[in-house]
């Protein structure tokens, strides 16, 4: 299977599965614009890889390795959607086929220039969340002052935005997106780079998420969430 089309497929599953739990075959057809018949045999092809878990008539789940290259796709996806929108003036409805063109070919070094260039964007022209990148770096912030060429080098596991992790599950503040202002801010509320967290509560649809931190409770706006990213801690064995 070619590279392009393995990350095409690992994004669309990563779509599905968000949504559903399980990326089903008829679903990852629909959404591929193929025939089920060719899902099954990429399906195989990608649990062979380690990429995703398969199992016939059930469907299909990523694993870690996947789930890492699907949504390191997904953030070249959205940041080159608002490159054509804000910098090229491309038209909204066409911006998605254009980045899915491109987003297989970008290195790690152009992607983070092009995330600095735009100022760090917290979403796309379509309203989606954008991931944090995989630098070793703590804020959007300190990364924005370097002077020096972008460093690649890539933190020990990958992120996740604070509202995509589950009412009691607790973690660690790994990066803020944004500028000093944000950091200060977010700084303010308790919630510092390395502060320990637990999500109590997520309001339906976009309402406001309720965080834990320092034996205090806080409500705060999705917006603001958005520029928080963490470590989920791992289950202590018993």
């Amino acid at each position: 299977m070619a590279s392009e089309q393995l990350e095409e497929y690992l994004e669309s599953i990563l779509d599905i599965e968000e949504k559903e739990g399980v990326a089903k075959t008829s679903a990852i057809a629909k959404c591929m614009k193929v025939a089920p018949a060719s899902v099954t045999g990429a399906l195989q092809a990608l649990a062979d890889k380690g990429f995703i878990e398969y199992q016939p008539y059930k469907g299909a789940t990523l694993t870690g390795q996947g789930r890492e290259m699907a949504r390191k796709v997904k953030r070249r996806h959205r940041l080159l959607e608002v490159f054509l929108t804000d910098v090229l003036h491309i038209s909204t409805k066409n911006v998605h086929d254009e980045a899915c063109k491109m987003e297989h070919t970008l290195s790690d070094e152009t992607e983070c220039a092009l995330c600095k260039m735009l100022n760090a964007p917290s979403r796309c022209p379509h309203g989606s969340l954008i991931g944090a990148c995989n630098r070793d770096v703590e804020s959007c912030s300190a990364c924005l002052e370097e002077n020096a060429p972008p460093s690649t080098t890539p933190r020990d596991e990958p992120l996740v935005p604070v509202t995509s992790i589950q009412p009691g599950q607790k973690a660690t503040i790994a990066f803020i997106r944004g500028d000093s202002s944000v950091v200060q801010r977010l700084a303010d509320l308790g919630l510092t780079l390395r502060a320990e967290i637990q999500l109590i509560r997520k309001a339906p649809l976009s309402g406001p998420i309720e965080i834990g931190v320092r034996k205090t409770r806080l409500a705060i706006d999705r917006a603001i969430a958005d520029h928080i990213f963490v470590s989920v801690c791992r289950e202590k064995a018993s």
